[in-house]
């Protein structure tokens, strides 16, 4: 399955640490855009169009708390799946993204191919479900 997903960190390493290990677990086969902080990656949802986001929280602008809620908040974005990847490891961080935010998952740095297959794999198969098989004659039977 292809993917778009948007990588966003502040951190030129990070963001290739984080994609060079989604393709190691081979979860599906990414295409990515990649945005150096929160504000960046809100530009960046309308032309890269992702399917999931892969989000730092600790980042200038615009932290990735706040990119969480402001997605969130727009019923244009809302049901992209956003994946808290950092290194605030405190339950009250955890919670305030997954809880009162709405991330879809939270992975603490460090993390390993094995790791992000566990908590990802829902979520990935999940968009695979909702994405239409494509090509023409899905699209002429009723497929989008």
């Amino acid at each position: 399955m292809k993917l778009k997903a948007l990588v966003v960190d502040d951190s030129r390493v990070m963001r290739n640490i984080v994609m060079q290990t989604l393709r190691h677990a081979k979860l599906a086969e990414f295409e990515f855009t990649e945005a150096e902080d929160g504000q960046d990656a809100l530009a960046k949802l309308q032309s890269a169009k992702p399917e999931i986001v892969f989000c730092d929280w600790n980042m200038p602008r615009l932290t990735g708390i706040e990119f969480v809620r402001h997605v969130r908040s727009s019923s244009a974005n809302d049901h992209i799946p956003i994946v808290m990847v950092t290194s605030e490891k405190s339950m009250g961080k955890i919670m305030d993204a997954t809880d009162r935010a709405g991330a879809d998952a939270y992975i603490c740095k460090p993390f390993t191919a094995e790791e992000l297959q566990q908590k990802l794999t829902k979520i990935i198969e999940g968009l695979g479900q909702r994405k239409p098989a494509g090509g023409f004659f899905s699209k002429l039977l009723g497929g989008s």
